[in-house]
């Protein structure tokens, strides 16, 4: 056997497999014996079938399998062996060429071989790192939200700014029957608003659907139409309104503190606020981190400059398509794609160049963690390192788990290496000032 390869460019390459006889014939010849000895033809007795016929028979496919098996694994021992890093698969190339008849066989596969590079973190521009801020408005509100929350409800007879109504929209045109709870300040229209301001228990009411809720998909939950019918929906509804009730806020005491976080850990206003901050801002991290680290991606594949070889690539989309694919699909698959593919290349880089790869006790480590913090959402504050490993043993014995959570890990190795390592300048913006320039 002989392997050689020839390099087209630095992306493209050819890999010959030359196979002669003496490399599979005392394997053939092996598994026809095996076949003439359980062969059951009739007019033969078993075992004394003529191996003539056994090799007419059976030969052919057996070479097929025994050279197929060979060329495999000596191709990729071959690949491995000179340490070539390919992207996607070998593709045949003079498959419809080989005459099975022959002594002697030579294949030829296409390589795709992946670029050399350089990937520069420092980059021209800084990528933006946001932090953001929980402000005095959206803790006011919070505030407010709670003590409506834990507040209770006083009966009305008459509807006022605030209140909440419950009753029953009804709409021949759209089979309408729906009873249900509302708040007058999810009311947008003016018309709306002031036809139900002043009404009465017992009155029936009627409205347009047309601008009557702040957000159309309230017209889903409060009138029960379809998710299509609630955008745009305009038609007239009646409202019977059953009860009115206004909610008196709760009173910000001890009682309503421990109720909220526990007894003792909140025993004021201004700690109650600093909570609701911190557990904001927690969460506001989470979402600042996502964005940065897209953008740091983004940014590292509009700076890191490479050639690919995609004519190879598209190609091998479409030979290794499960369904039939034309050169045009495929290319455009490849299109799509690309971008993943560059960013791969990138972060298999940077991870092998700075020891990026996460280890099995790490990955024990990051599920044992994971199961403590549940746990604790339960009540077991304290587990015994026993019961963590028997259940984390549990958990990395399933392969899609270990998927998930190496995922999620390498993620955060990514995410704490680009924070230590690419240029960032910090911005401090509220939750609003945030959503509407990160993902205007």
């Amino acid at each position: 056997m002989n392997i050689t390869k020839q390099d087209i460019d630095n992306l493209n390459a050819v890999v010959t497999v030359e196979i002669s006889k003496e490399d599979y014939a005392p394997k053939v010849e092996q598994i026809l014996k095996n076949y003439r000895k359980n062969a059951n033809i009739p007019g033969f007795r078993k075992g004394h079938v003529p191996m003539g016929m056994v090799k007419k028979q059976y030969g052919t496919a057996v070479l097929v399998e025994e050279v197929n098996k060979l060329l495999q694994d000596s191709l990729h021992k071959f690949m491995t062996e000179e340490k070539l890093d390919v992207l996607g698969n070998p593709i045949p190339k003079n498959e419809s060429e080989i005459d099975w008849n022959s002594d002697d066989f030579s294949f030829q596969f296409e390589l795709g071989l992946a670029p050399e590079f350089e990937v520069d973190l420092s980059g021209k521009k800084a990528v933006t790192q946001y932090k953001v801020v929980a402000d005095n408005t959206m803790l006011d509100n919070q505030v407010k939200t709670i003590r409506k929350q834990y507040g209770k409800l006083v009966s009305k007879d008459v509807v006022e700014k605030g209140d909440e109504i419950t009753g029953t929209f009804t709409s021949e045109e759209k089979e309408i029957e729906k009873k249900t709870t509302f708040s007058t300040d999810l009311i947008k229209g003016k018309k709306q608003l002031d036809s139900l301001l002043g009404a009465k228990v017992g009155d029936t009411v009627t409205l347009q659907t047309k601008g009557l809720f702040k957000d159309e998909h309230e017209n889903q939950k409060q009138l029960g139409v379809a998710h299509d019918d609630a955008h745009g929906l305009d038609i007239t509804v009646s409202l019977k309104i059953d009860e009115v009730n206004t909610r008196e806020m709760a009173e910000l005491n001890q009682e309503l503190f421990d109720k909220l976080f526990g007894e003792g850990v909140v025993s004021s206003e201004e700690e109650l606020r600093g909570k609701i901050k911190d557990d904001a801002e927690q969460q506001f991290e989470q979402q600042s981190d996502q964005k940065m680290l897209n953008d740091v991606v983004d940014s590292l594949i509009e700076n890191t400059s490479f050639n690919l070889p995609s004519e190879f690539l598209a190609r091998w989309i479409q030979v290794s398509s499960e369904k039939p694919m034309t050169e045009e699909e495929a290319k455009a698959e490849y299109d799509r794609s690309e971008k993943g593919l560059r960013y791969q290349l990138i972060e298999g880089k940077l991870r092998s160049q700075h020891n990026l790869q996460v280890t099995f006790d790490e990955l024990k480590e990051y599920a044992k963690n994971m199961i403590k913090a549940q746990m604790a959402q339960f009540g077991n504050t304290n587990p015994s390192d026993e019961e963590l490993d028997g259940i984390a043993a549990r958990i990395l014995s399933n392969e899609e788990e270990v998927k998930r959570l190496s995922e999620q890990l390498n993620t955060q190795k990514m995410l704490q290496f680009f924070k230590e390592n690419v240029k960032l300048k910090t911005k401090e913006v509220t939750y609003d000032e945030f959503v509407k320039e990160a993902y205007a």
